[in-house]
């Protein structure tokens, strides 16, 4: 296999050349500046930084975090930037209670804890761990009958109606998988569900996958996934401040009239727990694709199955320390690139979040040895290490709501990075950077196989797409890897959703699969045996990172190449359409079937499924307001790159061009804000509704489609329609200016 996969990197470095227009193009002197760069980051020195963090716990608001931060602090400091911390104060809930036991058929309670490893050395701080649960359940005494929900997410709901089966003041027993951990509390709220637990099958997360920990890196029958279930995709951060920073004297809504907090009982549990439960369970026998890998067969319930399930939370206002460490800018130090990962985790968190945050205190390293060769940047760089993000990007929320205004006018670029480890480049961000981080991605070396990391990346695009020739064809001649548009789940997302900030989201990964995350087996020793044994790979994060910074920082024409972004809102808006008409096909054909009684039958063939209802017909939508300004986007973003590539730019209308180029991101944002979530502003990407991580495009539209809200649906095209023109115009404004 290995000897195949490199065939295939050949063969992808053979055909591939790379040309870019003049002010995309990067000069030997910044190329030189680079290479300079690569010799101080070592992989060492990233293995240290990972075992001190990763020594104890570090949730927020604990000693561990305090030492954590203090490090941090004193790392920056020693290096010679100028460094301060920035506290807000936020709620963060702590488990007090937790009780889950079957009553009916039979007894069992749960065990809800993870043993110490005698080969995991701190996986006995029992004293400093938080213990397995879901922060921002609600407070809950419920006993119910048990419904099995597969991944409850709404599709679930609609196959559970077909069965006959109303979840209305059950409990509901939930895979972790397919969405966001909160999504599925969410759901189950809507449907009437009094409490909700969550497992993790080990048929994806478990010994199906491989050996598990100790032995090897796949979640054992203890192991828990603890984990927010806020609803996030409403607001993140501080629940009881949305829209405003969380200082000490902040004025907090009640908690009862927080938007995004559960109203039922919610607990994650290991597999070993789950046995008893679904073991027990009676009902219709579950559809294939709802079975996991336990050795019994899967039924949904409801019927004798009975659970207690008890949780009682401390509801504390905590301190949140941000680490905010400065570089002055030698030329423009009004204009800030900031770079940043959290440093906080649920528990030891060496590969979530250490291993990002070891990259990036390497990479400020190294920038500070660069200094001492007499490089300057020209832009002021800003090192940020986040507080609270586990809980609800708490940090970087509440730092971005308290310093919107500032940022708008002077944040050129947000890089954020999070967990890493031994694999494959994975890249999200804003469209206009796309190719920008090609060219990087053609100057960074991948320490396994030698070539560059987005060759290497094109390469397992390639091998994915299995018997599908024409993708394998179009991959082939493509000279370039796509970036994916970001959804939510790190702290990008109040930079760029709710400000309109510029940002990248990078990492490795795709060969560190494993069941440590969340759990109190996300330690050193794992992190060492299993995720980037070398720590190579922390190095390669570092140069990948480190130049989309010292680019950013340095760059006479700041490189958003928008035709880029034009390009690829074009195929968003085709696959939108595209997925209507289909969706219009669809509802045609199963409402005949509705009708003419051909609507399936149960496992049991005794039993019919009962028929699903009727859906409303899907009706044409008028997007020739859409298409038309994107159009226009097309001929703008290519007259745009036609004249910055050609023109030769004064010095005294550069700073005012660079200006209006990176603030450009701010012109797709809405002042309303999206339906039932004005946080969320941005009008191409957010995470889904019921997706919560998994980004939707065109969201406002999407969702509304989705949600058969065809009114909602015209009003949402005719708002983008109107963001887009003003995007339009903004750029034409950049060529009028030159």
């Amino acid at each position: 296999m290995r000897k195949f996969l490199l065939s295939i990197f050949m063969l992808v470095s053979s055909i591939t050349s790379w040309s870019q227009s003049t002010y995309l193009t990067t000069s030997q002197q910044q190329l030189d500046l680079e290479k300079k760069f690569d010799g101080y980051p070592h992989p060492k020195n990233i293995d240290q930084f990972i075992k001190e963090m990763s020594a104890h716990p570090h949730h927020v608001g604990s000693p561990g975090n305090k030492k954590v931060s203090d490090f941090i602090y004193n790392k920056f400091k020693s290096w010679g930037y100028d460094v301060n911390v920035e506290t807000f104060y936020v709620l963060f809930p702590t488990p007090k209670t937790r009780l889950l036991e079957m009553t009916e058929p039979s007894k069992y309670k749960a065990i809800i804890n993870e043993p110490a490893l005698k080969e995991d050395a701190t996986s006995g701080q029992a004293d400093e761990q938080l213990p397995p649960y879901n922060c921002w359940s609600a407070d809950g005494d419920v006993t119910a009958e048990l419904v099995f929900v597969n991944y409850g997410v709404p599709e679930d709901y609609n196959e559970l109606q077909r069965m006959g089966i109303d979840v209305k003041g059950k409990i509901v027993i939930a895979k972790y998988g397919q969405s966001w951990r909160g999504i599925k509390p969410k759901v189950a709220q809507e449907h009437g569900a009094i409490g909700c637990i969550i497992y993790s099958d080990p048929h994806e997360d478990g010994y199906f996958q491989g050996d598990v920990y100790p032995t090897g890196a796949f979640k054992n029958e203890y192991g828990v996934q603890r984990g927010s279930v806020m609803d996030m995709p409403v607001y993140p951060g501080d629940p009881l401040t949305p829209g405003i920073a969380s200082t000490k004297d902040a004025k907090r809504l009640d908690r009862k009239d927080a938007g995004n907090l559960l109203k039922i009982p919610v607990l994650p549990i290991s597999y070993h727990d789950a046995q008893p439960l679904l073991r027990a369970l009676e009902g219709p026998v579950a559809p294939p694709s709802w079975r996991g890998s336990l050795p019994f067969t899967y039924h949904v319930g409801p019927g004798k199955t009975k659970v207690h399930l008890k949780l009682e939370f401390n509801w504390d206002i905590k301190p949140l320390n941000n680490i905010i460490a400065k570089l002055p800018g030698s030329e423009f130090p009004d204009e800030w690139v900031i770079r940043g990962n959290h440093h906080d985790a649920w528990v030891n968190g060496a590969s979530d979040p250490l291993s990002g945050q070891a990259a990036l205190l390497e990479e400020a390293r190294s920038m500070s040895e660069l200094l001492k060769t007499g490089w300057k940047p020209k832009r002021t760089i800003v090192f940020c290490a986040w507080d609270g993000e586990e809980p609800a990007l708490l940090g970087s929320t509440e730092w971005v709501e308290y310093h919107a205004d500032e940022l708008q006018q002077k944040a050129v670029i947000y890089i954020n990075t999070d967990d890493n480890g031994k694999g494959f480049l994975d890249v999200g961000g804003s469209h206009a950077l796309q190719p920008l981080i090609n060219e990087i991605g053609k100057t960074v070396i991948d320490p396994e196989t030698n070539i560059n990391i987005v060759d290497r990346r094109r390469s397992k695009d390639i091998i994915d797409a299995g018997n599908n020739i024409k993708l394998k064809q179009d991959l082939l001649n493509k000279k370039t890897i796509d970036i994916d548009a970001l959804g939510s789940g790190s702290d990008f997302s109040p930079f760029l959703q709710h400000i309109g900030i510029p940002s990248i989201n990078l990492g490795f990964g795709g060969e560190n699969a494993g069941g440590e995350y969340h759990s109190i087996y996300d330690s050193y020793d794992d992190y060492r045996r299993f995720k980037d044994p070398n720590f190579v790979y922390g190095t390669t994060l570092v140069k990948t990172a480190g130049r989309v910074t010292l680019r950013m920082a340095d760059a006479d024409i700041l490189p958003f190449e928008f035709k880029a972004f034009s390009k690829t809102v074009d195929r968003y808006l085709e696959e939108l359409v595209s997925s209507l008409n289909q969706m219009r096909e669809n509802t045609s054909v199963e409402n005949r079937l509705i009708r003419e009684g051909f609507y399936g039958y149960a496992d049991d063939p005794t039993k019919k499924l009962l028929p699903p209802s009727l859906k409303d017909e899907v009706p044409y939508l008028n997007f020739a307001d859409l298409q038309n300004a994107l159009t226009d986007l097309d001929n703008t973003t290519n007259q745009l790159s036609d004249i910055l590539k050609k023109s030769n730019i004064t010095a005294g209308k550069l700073v005012d061009i660079n200006k209006l180029l990176y603030r450009a991101e701010q012109k797709l944002l809405s002042d309303a804000g999206l339906p039932k979530r004005p946080w969320y502003k941005h009008c191409i990407y957010a995470p889904g509704f019921y997706t919560g991580y998994g980004v939707k495009t065109f969201p406002g539209i999407r969702e509304a489609i989705e949600q058969r809200n065809w009114k909602e649906a015209q009003e949402q095209i005719e708002i983008d329609a109107t963001i887009i023109k003003k995007f339009n115009d903004h750029l034409a404004t950049i060529i009028n200016h030159i």
